[in-house]
């Protein structure tokens, strides 16, 4: 019953996403940002969409259960805060520009090099992001219809890219909607059930009012904070969500949109998190029989709620992979390979290259996917290398003008070297096992793990901020910034005239 259940909420999602499709008309425009014509009520679901994933659930519960609540809910936590973030500072001047990728921003700031530069690391970090979400459903797919763990994740990415290869941006968002409401649904119902059956249960020193979790190095303070820092201001880069907020009709609709997905993010965040300081102290769950939630959902809940929640679950992995598919495959072909909008004359060219790139995006994570078996850390791991690389080159830059180029290439080289080596010499990330990359050392011990993310975001914007006041932007770069200001205007202004 739970496989059938599970099979038609996919089903029903897939269909939508293909009919759906015709909107796209052949136009990358319509593909990419969904002609800038979303709503509140589509670009918030699909912001939350993309938010509370897998990560923000399965990852969160398996954290909650084993370190308590601040190490689980601060996944969701985190990602609230950044969507609170983005809609009072970021969501109203990003939309009026016009872009049509995160990666755009870097080309009309900063130039040619640095939107190559960013563009590289924005990849590397969603197809991260991409992999962590496969995890789930892999896991999922193996524990409840005995698929094995790999062809689990195959199957899986397959349907998401069949929908995302057919509509972009415009299936994503009406999928999203029904994604949404099958995981508010879900989460209510699953909470409902523990309450009834168990109350609220939390373990001495493991709720949230136990903040040693926040102080207290032995209880993981370090890494709790990693987290939210991480996802709080490194998911400011986040490809995805910014694909949705160029997708609003007008600045207000992707401020507003930013505050709805942020409550809606935290609240999922702090159920998931109850739920699994409750069963674990009532049930003595472990994450030796696989993650927490599907061992509940397989062997104690009804099955129907089990059907719910695990239609949620698949229903948030999909939307989040949907979206880390066509922004990274849209910023290798626009802003590495230089692909732009035609739609006079014959095919669009930046459309039909995007979803050729789909395929090589969608092979790497599905072998990340396979060599780590990890999902929340996955996560915060991709937001890490944003944070130290990227997160200052687009909050600050998009308010002082002083930086320029020369700033955010020492800031993200720094940056990202300081946090590979780190991760490359730490044996464990975020408390689990280094499984990423490690390199066997005396040097340096567990007792690092979660400095690393703070190090390294201090590194790269401490230098990147140094080396804007040492060597502010020069008068040729302000000259291209107006040039490339004007070709983005002119797409803009194209996109709101006929394309037939």
């Amino acid at each position: 019953m739970i496989v059938i259940g599970v099979g038609i909420s996919v089903l029903i999602v897939l269909i939508v996403g293909i009919v759906v499709a015709r909107k796209v008309d052949g136009d990358s425009a319509n593909y990419l940002v969904a002609g800038r014509s979303l709503g509140v009520p589509l670009v918030a679901v699909s912001l939350m969409a993309a938010a509370v994933d897998s990560n923000a659930t399965v990852g969160n519960t398996d954290l909650t259960s084993g370190y308590g609540f601040w190490a689980g809910a601060s996944l969701a936590i985190g990602l609230a805060v950044c969507l609170l973030i983005s809609g009072l500072f970021l969501a109203k001047p990003m939309n009026k520009l016009g872009l049509y990728t995160l990666a755009d921003f870097f080309r009309r700031r900063y130039g040619r090099v640095v939107e190559v530069g960013s563009s590289v690391i924005m990849i590397f970090s969603f197809t991260i992001l991409l992999a962590g979400n496969l995890v789930a459903v892999g896991f999922l797919l193996e524990r409840f219809a005995g698929i094995s763990y790999v062809w689990g994740i195959i199957l899986s990415v397959s349907l998401v890219l069949a929908y995302t290869l057919a509509g972009g941006l415009f299936s994503d968002a009406y999928t999203a909607a029904i994604q949404t409401v099958i995981t508010v649904v879900a989460s209510i119902a699953l909470l409902g059930w523990v309450v009834i059956n168990f109350g609220i249960i939390v373990p001495a020193g493991m709720g949230p009012f136990d903040l040693g979790q926040l102080t207290d190095p032995a209880q993981g303070a370090p890494i709790n904070w990693a987290t939210l820092i991480s996802l709080g201001i490194g998911d400011l880069v986040a490809i995805d969500f910014m694909q949705r907020i160029f997708a609003a009709k007008s600045p207000q609709v992707a401020q507003k949109s930013c505050f709805y997905a942020a409550g809606g993010t935290f609240v999922i965040g702090i159920i998931y998190a109850l739920v699994a300081l409750t069963t674990t102290a009532a049930l003595g769950l472990s994450t030796a029989d696989g993650p927490i939630l599907y061992t509940l959902l397989g062997d104690y809940a009804p099955p129907l709620l089990a059907v719910l929640v695990l239609s949620g679950i698949v229903a948030a992995s999909f939307s989040t992979a949907a979206g880390a598919i066509l922004a990274t495959s849209a910023i290798a072909v626009r802003n590495i390979f230089g692909v732009r909008r035609i739609v006079s004359g014959g095919a669009d060219p930046l459309l039909r290259w995007t979803r050729v790139a789909m395929v090589p995006i969608v092979v790497i994570g599905v072998l990340l996917a396979i060599r780590v078996s990890q999902t929340g850390i996955l996560l915060t791991f991709a937001f890490d290398l944003m944070l130290a690389c990227l997160a200052a080159p687009l909050v600050l830059g998009l308010f002082w003008k002083r930086p320029g180029a020369s700033a955010v290439i020492v800031g993200a080289l720094l940056g990202f070297t300081v946090r590979i080596t780190l991760l490359a010499l730490t044996p464990t990330m975020y408390g689990v096992p280094n499984d990423l990359f490690y390199v066997p050392n005396s040097l340096i011990t567990v007792d690092l793990d979660g400095w690393t993310t703070m190090i390294s975001a201090v590194v790269g914007i401490g230098s990147f901020v140094l080396v804007a006041f040492l060597h502010p932007r020069p008068a040729r770069e302000q000259d291209l910034e107006l040039q490339v200001a004007q070709e983005l205007d002119s797409e803009q202004a194209a996109l709101l005239e006929p394309t037939r």
